[in-house]
């Protein structure tokens, strides 16, 4: 069925990860297949990086990538069949662009309902499903 699947996760929302990584994993216990984590960390402008220490990027990098990796964890698949990446930009470019580079045959996303501001913005989420190239699970919280 699938056997590369993708999960974007935000440190910061934890509670939108879970049940897609839950979903995620018994999809890949299913299939045999593997999983793969992403978090996607904005880029500080330019015109900010004078105000900042200068080893910012690289203490937050690390922070992402134990955070990340504790929530690999927690994934109840054995570590070999789970793997995580930490990347920089726009979310959805950065996810797709995982998706591609990785072979993903499966995204599967967290998403808050939608409320007026996701219908007026519009979301991560449904550029996500829009522009994959693979089958994408939305999974509601």
């Amino acid at each position: 069925m699938f056997k590369t699947i993708l999960v974007p996760v935000d440190l910061s929302e934890l509670e939108a990860a879970r049940p897609a990584l839950e979903k995620a994993a018994e999809l890949a216990v299913a299939s045999e297949g593997t999983l793969r984590l992403v978090y996607v960390r904005f880029i500080v402008p330019v015109t900010y990086m004078e105000f900042m220490p200068p080893a910012f990027d690289e203490e937050q990098n690390a922070d992402a990538e134990k955070k990340l990796a504790d929530i690999a964890a927690t994934v109840k698949l054995p570590p070999e069949r789970v793997s995580a990446v930490v990347r920089f930009g726009s979310i959805y470019n950065e996810v797709l662009d995982e998706a591609e580079k990785t072979g993903a045959d499966l995204v599967v996303i967290g998403s808050h309902r939608p409320s007026m501001a996701t219908f007026l913005l519009g979301s991560n989420a449904s550029t996500i499903v829009r522009h994959a190239k693979c089958s994408v699970l939305v999974v509601r919280i």
